[in-house]
């Protein structure tokens, strides 16, 4: 049997926005089952998780897929543990707590495509900014609106081919600026595959010398839009509540104290105060809120949520791209949780 390519991927301890590693272990005979994947370790005096004198960091699997881009490879998603086998500070899975994956996490995450010769979104131009301001670019088609397609285009096939569920695709409102959504059943699972989607998409930009900045706003302060990696979620309380009392209780566990909203936000990505301004679609960083169907709230009832019923899903709008779906996840179950809410 030809040798196996395990590419084991994890994140560093890099602040305030963690970084992708990863390196290859060759196996004999490999079965491409998670459960026959060892444990691995790294130098973490490398990744700014352990000092030099102790350097040893440990890789557990915890998510493997075929990786379409190598022959006879797989790409192997891993916690960091200490070397005593107790979850490392910068492992936000390990945080998670939904071991029964009530919880169903839709992310939908942007990025820009960017142009590293002139430190701009792929299709600006050398100097200043496009002559049309943002719109055009949005969900569009043709040379002159949509820049970098064959980058997205094979970073969809390389992820529906790796098995992740990429559920749709987008141009963004922004030059150089795209979309993709995953959704998966249990939180852990919905944050395996968008950390393995980013790695995929990293590495296809290495070929063609375009980078991915995840960051919530590249443009700085300028009319241009951020961007976000919006959470939609849902437990068995809001898939079947039936009721609009239900998701007002929900909704307002998110913003009842101070301390709850600081909680949040603290996960969100770093630099979100530049994004969540109250313009672009956003609520302002300072402010709680939510509303159907509105798009400047921190928290949105989607329309379809209200007209089945009251039984659907919330989309929580103030992640920003670059923040660790893990720990997202994370924060949104456990206020959730606090919420009480218990259906007879």
């Amino acid at each position: 049997m030809a040798k196996a390519k395990l590419e084991y991927i994890w994140l560093d301890g890099y602040k305030p926005t963690q970084s992708l590693r990863s390196k290859t272990k060759i196996e004999d005979d490999f079965s491409g089952n998670l459960e026959d994947c060892s444990m691995w370790s790294f130098d973490g005096s490398s990744t700014e998780q352990a000092e030099g004198g102790k350097s040893d960091c440990l890789l557990k699997p915890v998510f493997i897929c075929p990786d379409p881009q190598r022959k006879n490879g797989y790409l192997v998603m891993c916690e960091v543990l200490n070397a005593d086998g107790t979850p490392h500070v910068t492992n936000g899975r390990a945080t998670i707590e939904d071991d029964d994956n009530d919880f169903w996490f839709g992310f939908e995450q942007e990025y820009f495509l960017w142009d590293m010769k002139i430190d701009k979104p792929l299709g600006f131009p050398a100097e200043g900014f496009p002559t049309r301001p943002q719109g055009p670019y949005y969900c569009s088609v043709g040379a002159q609106n949509a820049y970098g397609r064959y980058i997205i285009e094979e970073h969809l096939d390389v992820c529906l081919d790796a098995g992740l569920n990429v559920e749709g695709i987008n141009a963004e409102v922004a030059t150089g600026q795209w979309e993709f959504q995953i959704f998966a059943k249990g939180a852990k699972a919905a944050g395996d595959q968008i950390w393995v989607a980013r790695y995929l998409l990293e590495r296809i930009g290495e070929k063609y010398g375009v980078s991915i900045n995840w960051h919530c706003k590249p443009l700085g302060d300028t009319d241009w839009n951020g961007s976000g990696m919006h959470a939609n979620f849902s437990n068995s309380v809001l898939r079947t509540a039936g009721s609009k009392e239900v998701y007002a209780e929900i909704c307002e566990a998110f913003g009842k104290t101070p301390e709850i909203i600081k909680a949040h936000i603290d996960v969100y990505g770093a630099d979100n105060h530049l994004r969540l301004t109250g313009k672009h679609e956003t609520q302002s960083i300072d402010q709680f809120s939510y509303g159907v169907s509105d798009r400047g709230a921190s928290i949105r009832i989607p329309i379809a949520t209200v007209e089945r019923g009251w039984k659907g899903w919330l989309e929580d709008r103030r992640p920003n791209s670059a923040a660790d779906p893990y720990k997202v996840a994370a924060v949104i179950i456990s206020t959730v949780k606090s919420a009480g809410v218990v259906l007879a």
